[in-house]
């Protein structure tokens, strides 16, 4: 159903099942598929891609030009995936060609409130970006990742995926898997061990992650100290891999 106040450009591709509410403008260029909601008083521009099951909250802008002072109009996209949610206020930028050209956000995403994804930032799945956090440019977010409420993410920061940033921080420096951090600039403070149980890590692989994580933050040693201790476990476990070659490609360092 479109209402009949909404805007709908022609060379927009709209699927079946799609709600377009009161007062939306859909771009040109924008494809929404199947089953997607789009509330009142909501922005989607182009070229921008969207799968199904998405849902846009009001005052919501998405597939915006970006806010970098070198974009000179370029045809840049955002692709998004399935069953994303929006919440009011939110804005998403396109990329830029200083990049790839492309935001890309994943699927079964939840992003807040006056949240912000900036510029050629790719966001993985099942990722939530509580109440006014904000991703400038060209960040990357791993899967299963959480950001809370006032985060504030530097530009070019990567954060692994299960990790969790605690409200209000402010993270400068790549955030490894599973790790949790917090404060402005933020520091460790932990494994998000919780988080990893809810996701059905054994026992067995917790500890190791556990271990990996004293040998990287408590023993007073360099990162490529402690990735050579780590060098023979983490090819015995691939979640303890997925954190070692993390570090191990960490182009901004990591926090510590």
């Amino acid at each position: 159903m479109i209402h009949p106040t909404a805007v709908v450009e022609s060379s927009a591709v709209i699927g079946k099942n799609v709600t377009i509410g009161p007062f939306s403008y859909i771009g040109h260029n924008v494809t929404l598929g199947d089953d997607c909601i789009v509330e009142s008083h909501v922005a989607i521009k182009g070229p921008s891609s969207f799968g199904r099951g998405n849902h846009f909250f009001q005052f919501c802008s998405i597939g915006e030009a970006c806010q970098d002072k070198k974009y000179r109009g370029e045809n840049t996209q955002l692709l998004v995936g399935d069953y994303n949610v929006f919440r009011e206020g939110c804005s998403v930028h396109r990329g830029t060609v200083q990049d790839q050209a492309k935001t890309i956000i994943g699927s079964h995403n939840l992003f807040m409130n006056t949240t912000h994804i900036a510029h050629d930032c790719v966001i993985g799945d099942n990722v939530i970006f509580a109440s006014g956090a904000q991703a400038a440019g060209h960040v990357h977010v791993g899967d299963w990742a959480i950001l809370g409420g006032m985060t504030g993410v530097h530009q070019f920061v990567h954060i692994g995926p299960h990790s969790f940033c605690g409200g209000g921080s402010i993270v400068l420096k790549d955030v490894p898997p599973y790790v949790m951090v917090h404060g402005a600039p933020c520091v460790p403070g932990g494994i998000n061990t919780e988080g990893l149980k809810r996701r059905g890590y054994s026992s067995e692989a917790l500890l190791e992650i556990r271990r990996a994580y004293k040998e990287v933050y408590r023993k007073n040693q360099t990162t490529t100290e402690a990735l050579a201790v780590l060098a023979d476990k983490a090819q015995q476990f691939p979640e303890l891999k997925v954190f070692t070659d993390f570090i191990a490609n960490a182009s901004r360092g990591i926090v510590r």
